[in-house]
């Protein structure tokens, strides 16, 4: 027979017994209070209750109290959306990127006379203006659409957290749904994903005349390993062939957003001659253009606040990880908010320094956080490589010695070297590692290096949260390194 909790003694109410002893101890303890006190008051030696004693009996300031007082005070930061790297902004804040505003323009405009715009690939580092411009260029033509009467509709989707192609489908129900003010009849499980399809095309037939799908993030829909290509393979095919079926009146287009320049290569061969998508390249922000995007939303601050070398300064860091202006922006708002939570009256340099540290380690976090074990050891055993030479790089081959070391400390599975390189290969796609192909002369063979868009420190800090890797000594860790290093040829 099972136990259950009931069964456990600790929960029970106590027995006549115990209650009749409480109560005892109850009654013996009250009756001695009124002696002890009065003791207490005819003691001549007894001195009075000072007042800053009476005062901090006294109940602490309220939480409504407290919030008032906060919001009265005059803070740095005056318009908070301006600091959000998603927040859609005015045309003259977008900088640096006037070749692909205008080719994206170009090209979506079609809309404008309803007419079906072509699929469009936009690929190159995070944080370089992709999703921006397309957001500020859908926005446009939604405006101009709605003035002459055309029903045209912006479905955005972030496949960054979407696991299976069915879920990825319901999102775009939902999204698509929100857009168009309705909402959606079928559930999100339970389903056929051909259900989820037919309910998107209802929803679009029934309220647009044209549509764009923006899918961002695109490559990070990988789904269920067991099939013969990735999800975003599938989903590509089937929104692009949506209109030759008559599943749908309306007219669709795809923009296909990623931060893997090589994604169109594992697009299967019936996606790719569907979706036949113009590509838009985005490169890296400069220092000075990213002085430029944070100087264009300054105005967020109160006037004369910020320190002159703040935004220089958040620039060069940004500049650092490839050109990605949301981590100029995040700097320039995690920099405000310490200030105002120091009670500091301006943005200063230290702010700036101190908010790097915290933007650099939380993206690592978001980023470590999902990922498995061997990775884990993969990109742990790459940076402990990285953070011991001048460049901060890695060879993938003294990447791998240490990573088997890390393997056999921890009792882990071992994996050949090929898979090795492909789990750091695949870490490419966060933006966190990248690599080259380099040759040390004709009898060292070819290898792969891997450079990093963090410190390697903050990479290590981070991953040694995980107990199995910080069961490793480090120290251990680095005399293995140091020794694979001076073996390289």
């Amino acid at each position: 027979m099972g136990i259950d909790d009931s069964d456990d003694s600790s929960d029970e109410p106590g027995s006549p017994e115990d209650e009749t002893t409480a109560q005892a101890e109850l009654s013996g303890a009250s009756q001695s209070e009124p002696s002890q006190q009065s003791t207490a008051s005819h003691d001549p030696n007894s001195e009075p209750q000072s007042e800053e004693e009476t005062d901090s009996e006294e109940p602490s300031q309220s939480i409504e109290d407290m919030l008032l007082e906060f919001d009265n005070q005059k803070g740095l930061i005056r318009e908070r959306s301006l600091l959000d790297p998603n927040y859609v902004v005015e045309e003259d804040r977008i900088v640096g990127r006037d070749e692909q505003l205008q080719e994206i323009t170009k090209m979506l405009r079609v809309a404008l006379g309803d007419n079906r715009p072509p699929n469009l690939f936009l690929y190159g580092p995070s944080g370089t203006g992709k999703s921006l411009i397309t957001k500020a260029v859908c926005h446009n033509i939604s405006r101009i659409c709605e003035d002459r009467d055309i029903q045209f509709g912006t479905v955005e989707v972030n496949c960054q957290d979407l696991d299976t192609l069915g879920i990825a489908v319901y999102e775009l129900v939902q999204q698509a749904a929100e857009e168009a003010g309705v909402a959606v009849e079928v559930p999100k499980h339970g389903v056929a994903t051909k259900e989820k399809w037919d309910e998107l095309y209802r929803i679009v037939n029934d309220h647009f005349d044209s549509v764009v799908f923006v899918l961002d993030e695109l490559d990070m829909l990988v789904g269920r390993r067991d099939k013969q290509e990735p999800a975003y393979s599938r989903l590509l095919y089937q929104l692009s062939r949506a209109g030759t079926n008559d599943d749908l009146n309306a007219y669709i287009s795809v923009v296909a957003i990623s931060n893997d320049t090589k994604m169109m290569e594992s697009v299967g061969s019936r996606a790719v001659s569907s979706f036949t998508p113009e590509d838009v390249h985005f490169d890296d922000y400069d220092a000075n253009q990213l002085q430029a995007i944070l100087r264009r939303r300054q105005d967020a601050f109160n006037d004369d606040v910020v320190d002159d070398d703040v935004i220089p300064l958040a620039a060069a860091f940004a500049a650092q990880t490839h050109g990605d202006a949301r981590k100029a922006i995040d700097l320039m708002r995690v920099a405000g908010e310490l200030a105002e939570r120091e009670g500091d009256t301006r943005v200063r340099e230290k702010h700036v320094r101190t908010a790097q540290e915290k933007v650099e380690k939380n993206r690592v976090l978001e980023v470590v956080r999902g990922i498995s074990t061997q990775k884990k050891l993969c990109l742990y055993a790459t940076a402990a490589v990285a953070s011991q030479t001048d460049g901060g790089s890695a060879r993938s081959t003294t990447g791998y010695q240490v990573y088997q070391y890390l393997t056999d400390a921890i009792g882990a599975d071992q994996y050949h070297q090929e898979t090795y390189v492909n789990k750091m290969k695949e870490l490419t796609t966060y933006s966190l590692v990248d690599f080259e192909r380099r040759s040390h002369g004709p009898s060292s063979g070819m290898f792969l290096e891997f450079q990093f868009g963090e410190r390697p420190e903050t990479i290590l800090e981070t991953l040694r949260e995980d107990s199995r890797i910080e069961a490793v000594s480090e120290d251990e860790v680095t005399s293995v390194v140091k020794a694979q290093i001076r073996n390289q040829t």
